[in-house]
Protein backbone atom coordinates (compact mmCIF):
# COMPACT_ATOMS: atom_id res chain seq x y z
CA UNK A 1 0.00 0.00 0.00
CA UNK A 2 2.93 2.18 1.29
CA UNK A 3 4.55 2.00 -2.22
CA UNK A 4 1.54 2.44 -4.31
CA UNK A 5 1.04 5.82 -2.40
CA UNK A 6 4.40 6.23 -2.59
CA UNK A 7 4.32 6.01 -6.75
CA UNK A 8 1.32 8.07 -6.97
CA UNK A 9 2.70 10.70 -4.59
CA UNK A 10 5.67 11.24 -6.17
CA UNK A 11 3.98 11.80 -9.68
CA UNK A 12 2.13 15.10 -7.83
CA UNK A 13 5.06 16.33 -5.82
CA UNK A 14 7.01 16.01 -9.22
CA UNK A 15 3.96 18.20 -11.37
CA UNK A 16 3.26 20.30 -8.44
CA UNK A 17 7.41 21.47 -8.78
CA UNK A 18 6.75 22.11 -12.22
CA UNK A 19 5.06 24.90 -11.46
CA UNK A 20 -19.80 16.69 5.96
CA UNK A 21 -21.81 17.73 7.74
CA UNK A 22 -24.84 18.98 7.96
CA UNK A 23 -26.94 21.13 4.99
CA UNK A 24 -28.54 23.59 8.12
CA UNK A 25 -26.93 26.78 9.32
CA UNK A 26 -26.19 26.84 12.36
CA UNK A 27 -25.91 29.40 15.08
CA UNK A 28 -23.56 32.53 14.63
CA UNK A 29 -20.31 32.33 16.32
CA UNK A 30 -18.91 35.23 18.03
CA UNK A 31 -16.14 36.19 16.17
CA UNK A 32 -12.49 36.38 17.30
CA UNK A 33 -12.13 40.28 17.31
CA UNK A 34 -15.25 43.16 17.69
CA UNK A 35 -13.47 45.53 15.03
CA UNK A 36 -12.47 43.17 11.89
CA UNK A 37 -8.99 44.10 10.25
CA UNK A 38 -11.52 44.24 7.01
CA UNK A 39 -12.15 46.70 4.71
CA UNK A 40 -16.23 47.72 5.59
CA UNK A 41 -18.45 46.27 3.28
CA UNK A 42 -16.42 43.81 2.02
CA UNK A 43 -17.48 40.42 2.02
CA UNK A 44 -14.15 39.32 4.64
CA UNK A 45 -15.56 41.99 7.17
CA UNK A 46 -19.45 40.38 6.90
CA UNK A 47 -17.63 37.37 7.64
CA UNK A 48 -15.75 38.21 10.19
CA UNK A 49 -18.41 40.01 12.17
CA UNK A 50 -20.93 37.34 11.41
CA UNK A 51 -18.28 34.64 12.80
CA UNK A 52 -19.44 32.15 10.41
CA UNK A 53 -18.51 31.26 7.27
CA UNK A 54 -20.09 28.80 4.76
CA UNK A 55 -17.58 26.10 2.33
CA UNK A 56 -18.15 24.12 -0.03
CA UNK A 57 -16.21 21.07 0.44
CA UNK A 58 -16.44 17.42 -1.14
CA UNK A 59 -17.09 14.70 1.42
CA UNK A 60 -16.36 11.22 -0.54
CA UNK A 61 -13.00 11.77 -1.74
CA UNK A 62 -10.18 10.20 1.24
CA UNK A 63 -7.03 12.49 2.19
CA UNK A 64 -8.54 15.11 0.66
CA UNK A 65 -12.28 16.34 1.08
CA UNK A 66 -13.82 12.75 2.93
CA UNK A 67 -16.48 12.00 5.39
CA UNK A 68 -17.17 8.02 5.91
CA UNK A 69 -20.95 7.15 5.09
CA UNK A 70 -22.54 7.02 8.56
CA UNK A 71 -21.10 9.66 10.19
CA UNK A 72 -23.18 11.66 13.06
CA UNK A 73 -24.51 14.82 12.10
CA UNK A 74 -22.17 17.97 12.90
CA UNK A 75 -19.38 15.58 12.21
CA UNK A 76 -16.52 17.35 10.38
CA UNK A 77 -14.67 16.16 7.44
CA UNK A 78 -11.16 15.77 7.00
CA UNK A 79 -8.59 16.12 4.34
CA UNK A 80 -6.50 18.70 2.79
CA UNK A 81 -8.85 20.55 1.18
CA UNK A 82 -10.45 21.10 5.01
CA UNK A 83 -7.05 21.97 6.12
CA UNK A 84 -6.63 24.63 3.56
CA UNK A 85 -10.13 25.68 4.30
CA UNK A 86 -9.62 25.82 8.36
CA UNK A 87 -6.51 28.12 7.49
CA UNK A 88 -8.91 30.75 5.49
CA UNK A 89 -11.11 30.66 7.72
CA UNK A 90 -8.64 31.35 10.71
CA UNK A 91 -7.46 34.26 8.24
CA UNK A 92 -10.98 35.59 8.40
CA UNK A 93 -10.95 35.44 12.02
CA UNK A 94 -14.05 32.93 12.06
CA UNK A 95 -13.47 30.14 14.82
CA UNK A 96 -13.71 26.69 14.19
CA UNK A 97 -16.76 25.85 15.42
CA UNK A 98 -18.13 28.86 12.96
CA UNK A 99 -17.52 26.64 9.62
CA UNK A 100 -20.71 25.25 8.28
CA UNK A 101 -19.09 22.30 5.80
CA UNK A 102 -21.56 22.16 3.13
CA UNK A 103 -21.23 18.90 0.81
CA UNK A 104 -20.75 19.64 -3.01
CA UNK A 105 -20.47 17.63 -6.03
CA UNK A 106 -18.51 17.62 -8.76
CA UNK A 107 -21.29 19.34 -10.86
CA UNK A 108 -22.53 21.90 -8.13
CA UNK A 109 -19.59 23.81 -7.43
CA UNK A 110 -20.54 26.76 -9.88
CA UNK A 111 -24.10 26.21 -8.96
CA UNK A 112 -23.75 26.76 -4.57
CA UNK A 113 -21.31 29.94 -5.69
CA UNK A 114 -23.64 31.39 -8.01
CA UNK A 115 -26.60 30.69 -5.90
CA UNK A 116 -24.72 32.54 -2.54
CA UNK A 117 -25.19 28.86 -0.79
CA UNK A 118 -21.92 29.10 -0.03
CA UNK A 119 -19.23 31.65 0.41
CA UNK A 120 -16.45 29.72 -0.39
CA UNK A 121 -15.63 26.52 -2.54
CA UNK A 122 -12.46 23.92 -1.60
CA UNK A 123 -13.09 21.44 -3.28
CA UNK A 124 -10.63 19.91 -6.06
CA UNK A 125 -11.88 22.86 -8.21
CA UNK A 126 -9.31 22.89 -11.43
CA UNK A 127 -9.05 26.59 -12.69
CA UNK A 128 -10.11 26.81 -15.93
CA UNK A 129 -11.14 29.92 -18.18
CA UNK A 130 -14.48 28.39 -18.68
CA UNK A 131 -15.01 28.60 -14.74
CA UNK A 132 -13.36 31.94 -14.09
CA UNK A 133 -16.19 33.48 -16.78
CA UNK A 134 -18.90 32.24 -13.68
CA UNK A 135 -17.34 32.61 -10.36
CA UNK A 136 -14.10 33.80 -9.54
CA UNK A 137 -10.86 31.50 -8.60
CA UNK A 138 -7.75 32.22 -6.67
CA UNK A 139 -4.77 29.95 -6.55
CA UNK A 140 -3.42 27.75 -7.68
CA UNK A 141 -2.75 25.86 -4.04
CA UNK A 142 -1.97 23.13 -5.44
CA UNK A 143 -1.30 21.19 -8.92
CA UNK A 144 -1.30 17.69 -9.62
CA UNK A 145 -1.75 15.57 -12.72
CA UNK A 146 -4.55 13.52 -14.53
CA UNK A 147 -3.90 9.35 -14.23
CA UNK A 148 -5.53 6.09 -14.78
CA UNK A 149 -6.37 3.77 -12.16
CA UNK A 150 -7.33 0.23 -13.08
CA UNK A 151 -7.93 -3.11 -11.07
CA UNK A 152 -4.98 -4.62 -9.49
CA UNK A 153 -4.56 -7.55 -12.37
CA UNK A 154 -5.48 -5.01 -14.94
CA UNK A 155 -3.05 -5.21 -18.22
CA UNK A 156 -3.73 -1.19 -18.85
CA UNK A 157 -0.51 0.40 -18.52
CA UNK A 158 -0.82 4.08 -19.56
CA UNK A 159 -3.10 5.83 -22.64
CA UNK A 160 -2.08 3.81 -25.29
CA UNK A 161 -4.35 0.88 -23.54
CA UNK A 162 -7.64 2.35 -23.32
CA UNK A 163 -8.69 1.91 -26.49
CA UNK A 164 -12.17 0.11 -26.24
CA UNK A 165 -11.95 0.19 -22.60
CA UNK A 166 -14.50 1.18 -20.56
CA UNK A 167 -14.30 4.22 -18.67
CA UNK A 168 -15.81 6.05 -15.36
CA UNK A 169 -17.17 9.66 -16.40
CA UNK A 170 -18.93 12.08 -13.63
CA UNK A 171 -21.06 15.18 -14.53
CA UNK A 172 -19.24 18.27 -14.23
CA UNK A 173 -15.80 16.82 -14.74
CA UNK A 174 -14.07 16.73 -18.13
CA UNK A 175 -11.53 14.10 -17.53
CA UNK A 176 -13.02 11.58 -19.90
CA UNK A 177 -11.76 13.95 -22.60
CA UNK A 178 -8.52 12.94 -23.50
CA UNK A 179 -9.26 9.12 -22.92
CA UNK A 180 -12.38 9.19 -25.42
CA UNK A 181 -10.17 10.64 -27.87
CA UNK A 182 -7.88 7.74 -27.42
CA UNK A 183 -10.69 5.15 -27.72
CA UNK A 184 -12.36 4.38 -24.32
CA UNK A 185 -15.71 4.83 -23.75
CA UNK A 186 -17.61 6.23 -21.16
CA UNK A 187 -20.32 5.40 -18.54
CA UNK A 188 -22.14 7.87 -16.26
CA UNK A 189 -21.74 7.67 -12.50
CA UNK A 190 -22.53 10.15 -10.12
CA UNK A 191 -19.45 10.70 -8.26
CA UNK A 192 -15.76 9.05 -8.41
CA UNK A 193 -16.35 7.45 -5.20
CA UNK A 194 -18.92 5.31 -7.02
CA UNK A 195 -16.23 4.91 -9.77
CA UNK A 196 -14.25 2.93 -7.57
CA UNK A 197 -16.65 0.95 -6.45
CA UNK A 198 -17.82 0.00 -9.76
CA UNK A 199 -14.38 -0.58 -10.87
CA UNK A 200 -13.72 -2.71 -7.85
CA UNK A 201 -16.75 -4.54 -8.59
CA UNK A 202 -15.44 -5.52 -12.34
CA UNK A 203 -17.94 -3.04 -13.81
CA UNK A 204 -15.47 -0.64 -15.23
CA UNK A 205 -12.33 -1.13 -16.74
CA UNK A 206 -11.10 2.58 -15.65
CA UNK A 207 -11.10 5.30 -13.35
CA UNK A 208 -9.10 7.95 -14.52
CA UNK A 209 -9.16 11.99 -12.96
CA UNK A 210 -6.68 14.03 -10.89
CA UNK A 211 -3.97 12.03 -9.24
CA UNK A 212 -4.28 13.40 -5.93
CA UNK A 213 -8.15 11.60 -5.71
CA UNK A 214 -6.87 8.66 -7.09
CA UNK A 215 -4.19 8.59 -4.69
CA UNK A 216 -6.83 8.19 -1.74
CA UNK A 217 -8.94 5.47 -2.90
CA UNK A 218 -5.71 3.46 -3.24
CA UNK A 219 -5.32 3.60 0.08
CA UNK A 220 -8.98 2.26 0.60
CA UNK A 221 -8.37 -0.79 -1.84
CA UNK A 222 -4.47 -1.18 -1.74
CA UNK A 223 -5.32 -5.07 -2.92
CA UNK A 224 -7.95 -4.07 -5.50
CA UNK A 225 -6.64 -1.11 -7.67
CA UNK A 226 -3.64 0.56 -8.63
CA UNK A 227 -2.03 3.73 -10.27
CA UNK A 228 -0.48 2.92 -13.88
CA UNK A 229 1.10 5.21 -16.51
CA UNK A 230 2.43 8.83 -16.24
CA UNK A 231 0.81 11.78 -15.27
CA UNK A 232 -0.56 13.79 -17.82
CA UNK A 233 -2.15 17.45 -18.25
CA UNK A 234 -1.47 19.99 -15.42
CA UNK A 235 -4.51 20.38 -12.72
CA UNK A 236 -4.44 23.61 -10.63
CA UNK A 237 -6.88 23.65 -7.66
CA UNK A 238 -8.17 26.98 -6.42
CA UNK A 239 -10.66 28.32 -4.01
CA UNK A 240 -13.81 29.08 -5.72
CA UNK A 241 -15.86 32.85 -4.46
CA UNK A 242 -18.44 34.67 -6.14
CA UNK A 243 -17.27 36.42 -9.67
CA UNK A 244 -15.93 39.76 -9.62
CA UNK A 245 -14.96 40.01 -5.45
CA UNK A 246 -11.68 41.27 -6.30
CA UNK A 247 -11.13 42.68 -2.65
CA UNK A 248 -11.64 38.61 -1.87
CA UNK A 249 -9.33 37.42 -4.39
CA UNK A 250 -6.47 39.17 -2.90
CA UNK A 251 -7.28 38.20 0.63
CA UNK A 252 -7.25 34.68 -0.47
CA UNK A 253 -4.02 35.42 -2.54
CA UNK A 254 -2.35 36.84 0.51
CA UNK A 255 -3.66 34.22 2.60
CA UNK A 256 -2.18 31.25 0.77
CA UNK A 257 1.09 33.25 1.08
CA UNK A 258 1.20 33.50 4.22
CA UNK A 259 0.34 29.83 4.70
CA UNK A 260 3.37 28.74 2.52
CA UNK A 261 5.33 31.19 4.47
CA UNK A 262 4.71 29.85 8.41
CA UNK A 263 4.38 26.38 7.44
CA UNK A 264 0.99 26.04 7.83
CA UNK A 265 0.63 25.00 4.40
CA UNK A 266 3.00 22.17 4.40
CA UNK A 267 1.66 20.85 7.85
CA UNK A 268 -1.70 20.22 5.60
CA UNK A 269 -0.48 18.09 3.30
CA UNK A 270 1.92 16.38 5.00
CA UNK A 271 -1.17 15.42 7.14
CA UNK A 272 -3.16 14.12 4.95
CA UNK A 273 -2.04 13.41 0.73
CA UNK A 274 1.69 13.56 2.51
CA UNK A 275 1.06 10.95 5.18
CA UNK A 276 4.78 11.09 5.88
CA UNK A 277 5.26 8.80 3.24
CA UNK A 278 5.80 11.82 0.38
CA UNK A 279 7.82 14.73 1.29
CA UNK A 280 5.65 17.74 0.76
CA UNK A 281 5.65 19.54 -2.55
CA UNK A 282 7.23 23.20 -3.13
CA UNK A 283 3.90 24.94 -3.15
CA UNK A 284 2.93 26.96 -5.70
CA UNK A 285 2.51 30.84 -6.19
CA UNK A 286 -1.13 31.92 -6.75
CA UNK A 287 -2.00 33.61 -9.90
CA UNK A 288 -2.44 37.51 -9.49
CA UNK A 289 -5.67 38.90 -9.35
CA UNK A 290 -7.81 41.02 -12.09
CA UNK A 291 -10.65 42.93 -12.34
CA UNK A 292 -12.31 39.51 -14.34
CA UNK A 293 -10.71 37.36 -11.45
CA UNK A 294 -10.08 34.82 -14.01
CA UNK A 295 -7.52 32.03 -14.00
CA UNK A 296 -4.56 30.36 -15.93
CA UNK A 297 -6.65 27.22 -17.75
CA UNK A 298 -5.65 23.87 -17.09
CA UNK A 299 -5.68 21.75 -20.57
CA UNK A 300 -7.73 20.40 -19.47
CA UNK A 301 -10.07 20.47 -16.22
CA UNK A 302 -9.86 17.32 -15.02
CA UNK A 303 -12.10 17.56 -11.89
Amino acid sequence: MRRARAAAGAAMAALALAGCGTGTTPEAVPSTSEAPPFPEGTTMAQIATSGTVRIGVKTDIPDIGYLPPGSPGGAEPTGFDIEIAKIIAEDLQVAPEGIQWVPVGTADREYVLTSAKVDLVIATYSMTEERAAVVGQAGPYYITGQQLMVQDDSDITGLDDVEGRTLCSVAGSESDEVLVEHGAITKAYTSYAACVEALVDGELDIVSTDGAILAGFVEQHPDDVQIVGSPFGNQRYGIGFRHGDVQMCHFLRESLLKAYEDGSWKAAFESTLGKGVVEAPRAPRPDSCTPQTSGSPSSPAAD
